[in-house]
């Protein structure tokens, strides 16, 4: 019983590791409800009335999430230094809430400043939005000069309600974080490789769907390993612990993915195409049988479970011997002697798992430092040394700083103007919808600018504003009527909203909306100024806010959708050239690169391509051809960042490994493929360019004839067969991207 207590909690917290990686959510959560809670107990035990309730509620709300550093100490100097600006924000707007006009000028400056502050990193970014929804707190709770002694007690204590919550009951350090994101980071591969297991046993009519499954398990695995290289730094030692971590992570995740894409082939009747991985909705290939068949298939199946009990079993500290008989059997494929007898593609994805078993290996060294050794075959021992070599190697590198714009072409400066207009506008627009709560326009203005950086960005986010604001709306008039009377009960709701708005926050922007809106309803009931009138005036001032958003982001120094994404996918192209040509350079023998910084800066530059394309790929877009190309276009480059992240992982190995040999025909070989890259960037930097892709024979052909035989191996074969579609998926890119493409040559 007490074992079957322990593995239920270990797939529990598995699982909420998984949905939510480094608890980042929880932790926001739990600390925004606990700070107001405990504010809300201080505050009643000193016999505050309601208004102030309410403003030391929403002031420890700010005070908590506002601030986003990573550092401790950086938090707590943030937190002092957003103290005296909540109380003189606080104070302008009691003194000033009476003086229309130049209430609303400040309100403007107000507006610019905080989202100017933007520039100054994390720290000006949370001075400026608690010094905003401070001054909107006191315009929310009609701030007077008589309760500002009162209202300065309240946010003193909410900031100090804050602090507790932050430091001592919900701390969060780096190292923490970063343990917590690597604890995810396993439990989403071993979520990938249970759906790979799905895929290898689906039926026809039910492979889309498997497939399906392995394509959201690869991205939320890359997702992952994109927020730890972001947490590196802060949460490892040293430089060196940071890029042992990065290679381990980049490692395993280049490994599951490339076990996907070997098991969907041998399911299929041909070699299966890596964009089917990549883009959605994409049907899976035609099958070549019902499953993998005969002995052979049952192993894997076996195999496949025992990668999926390795990958869970790996942080927990288990080092028996029954661990160590499966690691050693799964490490021995990567020996062609101990391959059962099957198909080629099914040899394949023996070797897959072989190789996603070393990953975890060198994961978990790691991360938990070095094993014992005592069970270890000749294969599992091989292994090691070559972790062991690979880690000495490792060493750390500097990057260079990106050259920053000036003037108005500096997104804070151009967005601090676009936001100041378009409050401008609200302000206007919401005095003449109501004297009294013109406010709310102001804010939807203000939050449909943050992280949008497009026109269609900030449309589209404030579509989804005022989406989860109606329906917000109908749930806060059924709580309202409800609660009644209660105090206690509508602040226990409150807590209760708050949190499943910090909790839903990163998933679903429409969602989050839902839940503040409600929340609102709430407080109106709390401060007696609840009506039908009042909720429904919320929606008008919502969406007056979000067309005022637009209209001043597409008016004023606007940053078209398509430009943005076209800038965006320049520096996508530029990065996978950058790769690809230092990756094949290391493979011909030429000097060692900081190959995974590049490959990482891909992934970056992909990821914020990825979230610019939202605007065009949203259901309510109009134009469907557009969203079909700009999903497509996605897929295919992320394509071509996994064959790049591969080759600069398989170049990595190249100083450490004798078995794998430098080949100087690489070089021209892939010589093609950078060029068609460049030549695309520049097609989409200027249309009118009249540079052409090229075509060809194969990379394997352009190697010569004995191009894979065994003075080579099967690292070469690989390095090949990556080559090779990479060439094809950048030729790919082409049509869509209405780049001409050029005859073969012959």
């Amino acid at each position: 019983m007490r074992a079957a207590g322990r593995a239920v909690r270990a797939r529990l917290r598995d699982r909420i590791a998984a949905s939510d990686p480094g608890l980042l959510r929880l932790t926001a959560g739990l600390r925004t409800v606990g700070a107001i809670a405990l504010t809300l107990a201080v505050l009643s035990l000193l016999g505050a009335d309601v208004h102030l309730l309410v403003a030391g509620a929403m002031a420890a709300m700010v005070a908590t999430f506002a601030i986003r550093e990573k550092q401790l100490g950086a938090q707590a100097v943030t937190l002092a230094l957003g103290l005296p600006v909540a109380l003189a924000s606080v104070s302008l707007g009691a003194l000033l809430n009476s003086r229309l006009v130049i209430g609303d000028a400040f309100f403007v400056v107000l507006i610019f400043c905080a989202v100017y502050g933007r520039r100054f990193g994390d720290r000006g970014t949370a001075l400026g939005l608690i010094g905003f929804q401070v001054y909107f707190l006191s315009l929310f709770v009609g701030a007077t000069v008589a309760t500002l002694p009162a209202l300065c007690g309240a946010m003193a204590l909410a900031f100090c309600s804050s602090a507790l919550m932050r430091f001592a009951v919900v701390p969060a350090t780096p190292t923490g974080v970063l343990l917590r994101m690597r604890l995810a980071f396993r439990a989403r591969l071993a979520q990938l490789v249970s759906a790979q297991l799905e895929l290898l046993d689906a039926p026809a009519d039910e492979m889309d769907k498997a497939l399906e499954a392995v394509r959201e398990g690869t991205a939320r695995l890359h997702e992952t390993a994109m927020m730890i290289q972001d947490r590196l730094e802060e949460g490892t030692p040293d430089e060196s612990a940071a890029r042992l971590v990065q290679r381990r992570i980049a490692d395993a995740e280049i490994a599951a993915e490339r076990l996907g894409l070997l098991l969907l082939t041998a399911r299929s009747a041909e070699r299966a195409d890596t964009l089917t991985l990549h883009l959605p909705g994409a049907p899976a290939p035609s099958l070549a049988g019902p499953a993998v068949p005969d002995e052979a298939g049952a192993t894997l199946r076996r195999d496949l479970q025992a990668l999926h009990a390795l990958v869970l079993r790996a942080g927990s500290g288990d080092t028996g011997t029954g661990l160590a008989h499966v690691r050693n059997r799964l490490l021995g494929y990567r020996d062609e002697e101990n391959l059962p007898p099957a198909s080629a593609a099914v040899q394949d994805v023996f070797r897959g798992i072989g190789e996603s078993a070393r990953a975890v290996l060198g994961l978990r060294i790691a991360l938990d430092g070095p094993q014992d050794e005592s069970d270890d075959t000749p294969a599992t021992a091989r292994s090691r040394e070559e972790l062991d070599a690979e880690d000495a190697a490792i060493d750390g590198g500097e990057e260079a700083a990106p050259e920053e714009e000036t003037g108005l072409r500096r997104p804070t400066t151009r967005a601090a103007v676009q936001v100041a207009v378009g409050s401008s506008l609200a302000i206007v627009g919401g005095e003449l919808l109501s004297t009294q709560r013109w406010y709310w326009a102001v804010l939807t203005c203000w939050i449909v600018f943050l992280n949008t950086a497009s026109t269609g960005e900030i449309l589209v986010k404030g579509y989804r504003r005022l989406l989860g604001t109606v329906f917000g709306v109908v749930a806060g008039i059924v709580l309202a009527g409800l609660v009644g009377k209660h105090t206690w009960t509508a602040f226990a709701l409150v807590l209760v909203l708050i949190f499943a708005m910090f909790y839903s926050a990163p998933l679903s922007y429409t969602l989050m909306s839902f839940f503040v809106t409600a929340m609102l309803g709430l407080l109106y009931t709390l401060l007696h100024t609840y009506s039908l009138d009042v909720l429904v005036l919320r929606i008008e001032e919502t969406a007056l806010g979000a067309a005022c958003g637009v209209v001043a982001a597409a008016l004023v120094l606007p940053v078209q959708t398509d430009r943005r994404t076209n800038e965006l996918l320049g520096t996508v192209l530029e990065r996978l050239a950058e790769v690809t040509e230092a990756a094949v350079g290391q493979l011909s023998g030429g000097p060692a690169d900081e190959l995974l910084d590049k490959a990482r800066d891909l992934d970056q530059a992909l990821a914020d391509l990825r979230a610019a394309t939202q605007p065009l790929i949203h259901p309510v877009t109009p134009l469907r051809t557009r969203r079909h190309t700009a999903r497509y276009v996605v897929a295919l480059l992320e394509t071509c960042a996994y064959h790049a992240r591969t080759l600069a992982a398989t170049a990595e190995l190249l100083p450490t490994h004798p078995s794998i040999a430098a080949d100087p025909r690489l070089r021209g070989a892939a010589g093609r493929t950078v060029r068609n890259i460049e030549t695309i960037a520049v097609r989409v930097a200027d249309e009118h360019a009249g540079a052409q892709v090229e075509t060809g024979p194969s990379i394997a052909s352009l190697l010569g004839s004995d191009a894979g035989t065994p003075r080579y191996g099967r690292i070469t074969d690989r390095v090949l067969r990556h080559l090779e579609r990479l060439d094809e998926a950048v030729v790919g890119l082409a049509r869509p991207l209405g780049v001409p493409v050029a005859a073969p040559k012959g």
